[in-house]
């Protein structure tokens, strides 16, 4: 196989989940597939998206609902997009202010409660940040405040923050919450400005998070040289999940200034699933942040990617039904993906749809997305 391209350029932002790009690299994953990683730390998900569309990056750890905003042009100009393989599943946080907390509002139902009791006028807008306008952590959010009765465009202000200006800006008092992945969240409570209000798999337990994100053309241009990255980064996962001890080098390596530039503190506990609220309650998390699971975390369901675009669809960021099928099956890089599994030795499940009931009793089992997108109470559409 004639790899194309042998250096290629990932970006990457700051956060615990982008361990296993990291580590392929660090492990010599990609030179064992053929090509070397040169990994670009970013700033933000605005920028990750520019860079994918100019070239200035070749592929990138990136949000799921980034790709698919990008691929139906919401916010910026359509793009032809691709998915090449799931990064993780679970392992981001809704965090309410301490302010807040010391209001009463810990969870989502306080939270409701609280905000019903404010009845002045001019009535006080609360402020919830998320990182990306199509990004996971905007839906996480969105969902969350919507399965406890609150409208998030209508009853909240949302706005968007970096992941790694989370904590500095609720300190600051710029904001009541957020939702960002770990270890922003986790950072919070240490720092004692943050609760954890509910982890992002309290929403939907293994939910899908980020993926390796590429164009289109590059993909199309550059074929081998994307086998041999998913291989790559696939060999990464499965080596960050074998063992406690592996994630424990992995958040030792991922802390240092180059990559997510913290203290170990914050990233190791969560990455055990070892959760603490900040105000006294701490438990083992069954669906902690994982990279692999046997491959089932890597590969790129159809329904994935589809129940982004039904929540675009539910909050008005899409004014009529895409062809949400299609629109998944031209994003979702299935056979590259298929191909580079075998390279590594990973199981490829049979379907390409999976079920998951979430929080508020919805079951989302990607068999009928138009009615589901439209069977919610709270909606923008």
């Amino acid at each position: 196989m004639q790899i194309e391209k042998t250096t290629v350029n990932i970006g990457f932002n700051p956060l615990t989940d982008c361990a296993s790009v990291v580590m392929a690299s660090m492990l010599g994953f990609d030179e064992k597939h053929g090509i070397r990683i040169v990994l670009s730390r970013e700033t933000s998900w605005a920028g990750v998206r520019d860079k994918l569309m100019t070239g200035e990056l070749d592929a990138a750890h990136a949000l799921y609902g980034l790709v698919y905003g990008t691929q139906l042009g919401i916010g910026a100009q359509p793009r032809d997009m691709a998915v090449l393989m799931n990064l993780n599943r679970n392992g981001q946080a809704i965090t309410l202010s301490r302010r807040l907390a010391e209001q009463g509002a810990t969870d989502g139902a306080s939270l409701a409660t609280l905000m019903a009791r404010d009845v002045g006028e001019p009535r006080r807008k609360y402020v919830f940040a998320q990182t990306f306008p199509t990004g996971t952590h905007a839906m996480w959010l969105y969902y969350w405040l919507a399965a406890h009765g609150i409208h998030p465009m209508q009853d909240v202000r949302a706005i968007t923050v970096p992941p790694s200006q989370m904590v500095y800006n609720l300190a600051e008092g710029h904001m009541d919450g957020f939702c960002a992945g770990d270890p922003w969240g986790h950072q919070a409570v240490i720092d004692g400005v943050g609760v954890t209000a509910a982890a992002s798999q309290e929403i939907w337990p293994d939910h899908p998070e980020k993926v390796l994100g590429a164009s289109l053309d590059f993909v199309q241009a550059h074929p081998n040289t994307c086998r041999a990255l998913i291989a790559a980064v696939l060999e990464a996962s499965r080596w960050i999940d074998a063992s406690d001890e592996n994630r424990r080098a992995t958040a030792e390596i991922i802390a240092a200034v180059p990559f997510v530039n913290t203290d170990k503190a914050a990233i190791l506990p969560r990455m055990l699933g070892r959760y603490d609220n900040g105000i006294g309650r701490e438990w083992q998390d069954e669906h902690p942040m994982c990279f692999h699971q046997d491959g089932q975390a890597n590969y790129p369901w159809l329904s994935d990617g589809m129940w982004f675009m039904t929540q675009f669809r539910r909050w008005g960021l899409l004014k009529t039904d895409p062809d949400y099928q299609a629109v998944a099956q031209s994003v979702t890089q299935l056979r590259l993906y298929r191909e580079a599994a075998e390279l590594a030795g990973v199981a490829v499940p049979a379907g390409v749809l999976r079920s998951s009931t979430l929080v508020d009793g919805h079951t989302w089992d990607g068999t009928d997305p138009a009615r589901y997108a439209a069977s919610f109470a709270i909606h923008q559409r």
